[in-house]
């Protein structure tokens, strides 16, 4: 049975390539997709990584193995390429705690002030918004503002707090959350360090263990030594260019598949084995074929929204 079952998968994995290749495809797999979805993306990286890929891509069609603004954040930079994501319904609990009109209404009150939305936002937010950023180069942007200028950060309040911790700059910001790593809480954080002292310790600046992890660092409660707050990219980087042998992992566990796979005589333990982004692991195999042989379902953002954004991703791109 089993043995059926790994021919089935590699035939339907074969008809995906040559489908892709019929139609001069690229797929695009973000880190926390499952294993088989990497294995068989051109690029998997995480949100930064693979917008430049769908800037730079000579392909047709863009396959965007991720959730819906990500596909969205391919249309805009790609206006003339087909974009397709093979689960319509791959949404994000971060990007859905602020709409356009939330927006405005906040804007309303600080009139003057600068909008820097994380790239976890949909399209008519970023529309709306004069920097776009993600977890990679938020610092970058931010110190790229005058420190005249009020800034409306939105919508991750961790990695908010995050920023003005490092920046030291006082930042509005909207009090919204990734439900997955928000489940990652200093208790877990403490135990399964506690078992694994020698381990390296890497945070994704979303989880809702950091703003505690950040006061325990100031107040010597836990070591900085081996402490580390990255990217999912900057993650795996690090895994890779270190002497350590074990880390402790702090963000959604679809990264473990790429770390463990670069890295086999590692360890990688997650803080919390049940960080897992339903939204993210709803595209298969089946859903990609399905996707590329019928050439659904494609996302399309309207050109007046589309240059609107493109403006606040392009700031993003260029302080990459």
């Amino acid at each position: 049975m089993q043995r059926l079952k790994t021919r089935q998968i590699d035939r339907l994995i074969e008809d995906i390539l040559l489908l892709k290749e019929s139609r001069n495809a690229v797929i695009l797999a973000h880190n926390y997709q499952i294993g088989e979805i990497q294995d068989i993306a051109d690029y998997t990286g995480d949100s930064l990584k693979l917008s430049r890929q769908a800037a730079e891509t000579d392909a047709d069609v863009i396959v965007f193995c991720g959730v819906n603004f990500m596909a969205e954040t391919a249309s805009i930079l790609c206006p003339e390429k087909t974009v397709l994501i093979p689960e319509p319904e791959a949404g994000c609990s971060l990007a859905d705690t602020i709409n356009i009109n939330q927006l405005k209404a906040w804007k309303k009150k600080y009139p003057d002030a600068v909008v820097v939305s994380y790239i976890n936002t949909t399209a008519d937010v970023k529309a709306e918004s004069d920097y776009c950023c993600t977890s990679t180069n938020a610092l970058k942007v931010i110190n790229a503002i005058p420190l005249d200028k009020e800034i409306l950060f939105l919508p991750d309040v961790f990695l908010g707090t995050y920023l003005e911790a490092t920046t030291g700059r006082k930042l509005h910001l909207w009090p919204g959350e990734c439900h997955v790593h928000a489940g990652i809480r200093p208790s877990l954080v403490n135990t399964i360090r506690q078992q694994h002292p020698d381990a390296e310790f890497l945070i994704h600046p979303e989880c809702g263990c950091l703003t505690p992890s950040m006061y325990y660092l100031a107040n010597g409660d836990i070591s900085p030594k081996g402490t580390h707050i990255l990217s999912t990219e900057g993650m795996i980087r690090y895994a890779k260019e270190s002497c350590a042998d074990c880390f402790v992992i702090a963000t959604e566990v679809g990264i473990l598949y790429r770390m463990k796979k670069d890295n086999p005589e590692k360890t990688f333990l997650p803080v919390n084995p049940d960080a897992v982004c339903e939204y993210m692991k709803k595209i298969t195999l089946d859903k990609v074929h399905r996707s590329l042989d019928e050439m659904i379902y494609q996302v399309k953002v309207p050109e007046d929204t589309a240059s609107k954004a493109r403006r606040s991703i392009d700031r993003m791109l260029e302080l990459a």
